[in-house]
């Protein structure tokens, strides 16, 4: 009897688990078996390995009995990325391939017929879950090496076919093979992120200064918003210029942020570490599965996920499916989604900011008290209108603002002033967060609004008067205890901004004001780092 084994990884979501593929060739009726709750499409790795194996001028044990388990065997497996590590613990079992070159080797990658190696998605968290695991050598397609290199510390080698990875494991000289065709993507999720950053500026915005700072308080804390107004108002260029004042991602966002990209098959060949902060649309259309994650046969990240660490911008949000809309309240008070299909759940990270845009009417002219209400709805239209924002969701938006157009009432600009850029608000921003990173070391949560509410309350208290107020404000039926939390947290954050060692009963009155919607001090607006 010949026993073999090879190395690669299975994923669960974003999260992987080390497979290992036993190959066991002994005498015995002839077949090959695959064990190891193997779901459809791998099923039939054992066909493609078989004339993968042959095609490449190697002896398959076609008279032999061949019995490949996948272990651990309580996991379900899914995808074409055990293939080549399937092959490879055959031909180790026969004694054409070393086992001690596959022990110390992790192995991914598609076969052809043919014997070529076919891209997969999911290498680089697939990478990552090797690295954790002591791995330091893996073999993946050569379109994908250099996504599989992002790894620190990662020896990457890029095959083009299992006879170039046979000779390299045999320790002979690797042969020319036609080069692999790379897995189709899309670069629509980094152009996004680029193209707000380079295009959008907040100079351009004239007003509405009360908005802004609350832009720069929820770029801080990484706080959810949202913003209502009339049509016309600005709503939107005001999120779209959100992504510019976010500072860059940190090494281990960046490995998180790519690591989901590649689990939605979005990285093309040579594609870097994406360092920006996404920036995603949605139509008001979209689906559940888009906008959560999920799909037919392999779960894929959604939109709420390829936005971590960065913006989901939800316009015209009370005419998203209510589904939707419900389905929100996970990735909103947890920071991630969980998404159950019979026996395969997966969870995916979802830390990035919701910003939430919404007109107060179905026609979007009502502006109350305001010269510029054209409104022709009823009370009760706009009243239903108003409902599809459910109060579960409503009360988990940390930040409120009602945005309204430009009427002749309003201060002219003063000739000659300059206003403040992406660029320097970014900075203010990076420091602020800069102060989190520190005070959070060590910890699982990184902002402010990731904090859990019973550690916030131990560790980083409020002042007795800003506690008290916000009591009060519970017993009155103004806040939830939910809110109260939320309050808290962005207490925090206008503290980091301001450069103090904690928030300040002031800090807490902005905190609710920006959380209940409410107008602005004028001296709230006028940032003590200045």
């Amino acid at each position: 009897m010949a026993l073999a084994t090879a190395h690669t990884v299975a994923l669960q979501g974003a999260l992987g688990h080390l497979i290992d593929v036993q190959a066991d060739v002994s005498p015995g009726s002839v077949g090959t078996t695959l064990v190891g709750r193997p779901d459809a499409s791998l099923n039939e790795a054992k066909d493609r390995c078989r004339m993968a194996v042959s095609n490449s001028g190697v002896l398959w044990p076609a008279t032999r009995r061949v019995t490949i388990l996948l272990a651990p065997s309580d996991l379900v497996k899914r995808g074409t990325h055990f293939d080549l590590a399937i092959a490879l613990a055959v031909l180790a079992a026969c004694g054409d391939v070393s086992q001690m070159a596959l022990d110390e080797t992790l192995v991914i990658g598609e076969l052809t017929l043919t014997g070529g190696l076919r891209s997969v998605p999911g290498v680089l968290p697939m990478v990552m879950a090797a690295s954790r695991r002591g791995f330091q050598r893996v073999i993946v397609p050569e379109p994908q090496a250099r996504e599989a290199a992002m790894v620190p510390g990662m020896t990457v080698l890029g095959m083009r076919s299992l006879t170039q990875v046979r000779a390299e494991l045999r320790g002979e000289l690797v042969p020319e093979a036609p080069p692999v065709a790379p897995m189709s993507g899309s670069r629509l999720i980094e152009w996004r992120g680029s193209r707000r950053l380079t295009e959008h500026d907040l100079s351009d915005l004239t007003g509405v200064p009360d908005v802004k700072y609350a832009l720069e308080v929820a770029a801080a804390g990484g706080h959810h918003l949202m913003l209502s107004g009339p049509k016309g108002s600005g709503k939107t260029s005001l999120a779209e210029r959100l992504p510019g004042i976010l500072p860059d991602l940190t090494v281990e966002e960046s490995l998180e942020l790519t690591a989901i990209h590649s689990l939605a098959g979005a990285l093309e060949p040579g594609d870097e570490l994406i360092r920006r902060p996404p920036f995603f649309a949605p139509h008001h259309d979209a689906s559940k599965a888009s906008l959560l994650g999920g799909g037919t046969g392999r779960v894929r990240p959604g939109e709420v996920s390829r936005s971590h660490c960065g913006v989901l911008f939800l316009d015209e949000f009370p005419l998203f499916r209510s589904d939707v809309i419900d389905a929100l309240r996970q990735p909103l008070e947890n920071g991630e989604v969980t998404i159950a299909r019979g026996e395969e759940s997966a969870t995916y990270p979802a830390r990035g900011m919701v910003v939430m845009a919404c007109n107060p009417c179905p026609c979007g002219e009502y502006a109350a008290h305001h010269p510029g209400n054209h409104c022709t709805c009823s009370q009760q239209q706009r009243h239903h209108y108003s409902r599809k924002v459910t109060g579960p969701v409503h009360d988990r938006i940390d930040i409120l603002r009602h945005v309204l157009p430009p009427s002749r009432d309003d201060p002219p600009d003063v000739p000659g002033e300059r206003r403040e850029s992406s660029r320097e608000v970014r900075e203010r921003v990076a420091a602020a967060r800069e102060r989190q990173h520190a005070r959070y070391a060590g910890r699982e949560w990184r902002l402010n609004s990731q904090v859990p509410s019973a550690v916030l309350a131990r560790e980083w208290p409020l002042p007795d008067a800003g506690a008290a107020r916000l009591e009060h404000e519970v017993l009155e039926g103004r806040l939830s205890r939910r809110g109260a939390v939320r309050v808290h947290r962005v207490a925090w954050t206008i503290a980091d901004l301001g450069g103090l060692a904690g928030p300040t009963v002031s800090d807490v009155d902005t905190a609710f004001r920006l959380r209940q919607g409410e107008p602005l001090m004028q001296a709230s607006v006028v940032r003590r780092a200045s």
